[in-house]
């Protein structure tokens, strides 16, 4: 008979010592399965919540604007350029925008204000514009008015129907100035972004700077954030790199970057600490089921048979404890990551306000990313493997009339 037939045959023999054994290498999966698909489910909705809201996956600016973000560091409209761009497969929107400086004025009070120009109907298919409206009507194609942040507008004390004056410096020096009625009131969950913005279309910001058919940046969103090197490489590819800078969102953000990656690092050691507890507990099963055999392995290499076909009988059995722990582990552990992801979990109280104070959605999703599933297993399989040397080292220096004894 095979060593594997014997393996199998043994685990349905001992129920009790197989339930233990699986027990413990269940929890194992089932633990660092739902602790890591939380965090990068976490860093997933932080980094949506950022590209869909503002800057996109990827942004294409006039090369230097970065660095100096002036209206004369503008790029003349490329329709043929935004079209190239959006037949890359894994291009969802392409969204062009005039961005600049301007005060913005009320009666007697003034305040700093970045206008951004937009196409109402592109802009709004990105970062869902329109749905930010918590007064008035969001703008149309044709629309002269603008919308204004909630803080903004709650600090120069104006509403819907008032009218407000933005004033700048346009294209090459030209002034710029203008009187618009404001048809709008947005709230935008990034303070900072809450306090100064003024959204206004895109021909009317065009005309305000007097950089007609000019734009600051064409921002590009992604069906799949993890095509971000890819599509940045195809889109360097199509264009002029002396005339052009392309930078993702890491690029662009890189504070928040460098805050999912701090948090990652504390999430992996967090993890290594479970893998910790978890690979003592699998080790503590192995040894128990090692040691409560002694008399059974004695009496099997004392009537012939070689201690390399029970070392052997002895790694079959823990590989398909381990797979049963695995499976279960995943049976138990992906229906509620696969509901959580499509219902995140909302935060309420403070901690949602604190969310939402630095412009998250107060929830915690969960991540579907097979990838971190397969590392998972891949830990959880290394333990078991390591668990089994003990047995292993045990029955190449066993002694059976000891054994026996025993």
């Amino acid at each position: 008979m095979s060593s594997f037939k014997i393996a199998r045959r043994n685990i349905r023999r001992n129920k009790r010592r197989t339930v233990i054994t699986a027990a413990s290498i269940f929890f194992a999966v089932f633990f660092a399965v739902i602790m890591r698909s939380m965090q990068l489910g976490t860093y997933t909705e932080m980094i949506k919540n950022v590209v869909s809201s503002y800057t996109g996956h990827i942004q294409i600016h006039k090369k230097g604007y970065w660095n100096d973000k002036i209206i004369n560091n503008t790029f003349p409209e490329n329709t043929e350029l935004e079209k190239t761009i959006a037949k890359i497969p894994e291009v969802e929107k392409v969204v062009p925008r005039l961005e600049s400086f301007a005060l913005a004025s009320f009666r007697q009070l003034t305040k700093g204000s970045i206008v951004i120009g937009i196409s109402p109907e592109k802009e709004n298919n990105m970062t869902k514009l329109a749905d930010k409206v918590i007064s008035g009507n969001y703008l149309s194609k044709t629309n002269k008015g603008v919308l204004v942040a909630e803080k903004l507008a709650s600090f120069l004390k104006l509403g819907v129907g008032d009218t407000i004056v933005l004033m700048g410096q346009g294209y090459h020096a030209a002034t710029a100035a203008g009187k618009y009625p404001v048809k709008g009131i947005i709230r935008l969950n990034a303070p900072d972004l809450n306090n100064k913005i003024v959204y206004i279309n895109l021909s009317e910001a065009q005309d305000l700077y007097s950089a007609p058919n000019m734009l600051s940046s064409l921002s590009i969103l992604l069906k799949n954030s993890d095509d971000i090197k890819s599509v940045k490489t195809a889109i360097s590819d199509k264009i002029n790199p002396e005339n052009f800078e392309v930078m993702t969102w890491e690029e662009i953000l890189p504070e928040l970057k460098q805050a999912i990656e701090s948090d990652n690092i504390s999430g992996q050691f967090m993890l290594a600490i479970l893998y910790m507890i978890v690979g003592f507990g699998v080790f503590g099963t192995i040894v128990m089921m090692t040691v409560e055999r002694k008399k059974e392995f004695g009496i099997m290499t004392a009537v012939g048979m070689k201690k390399i076909k029970l070392a052997g009988i002895l790694f079959y059995e823990t590989l398909l404890l381990g797979i049963l722990g695995i499976l279960s582990g995943f049976a138990v552990s992906l229906p509620l990551i696969l509901y959580f992801s499509k219902s995140p979990v909302p935060i309420t109280g403070d901690v949602g306000n604190t969310f939402k104070s630095f412009g998250f959605e107060p929830v915690i999703a969960f991540s579907v990313n097979p990838h971190f599933m397969i590392n998972q297993i891949s830990v959880v399989v290394v333990i078991v493997l390591i668990a089994y040397i003990y047995p292993l080292s045990y029955i190449l220096k066993i002694n059976p009339v000891k054994a026996l004894r025993n």
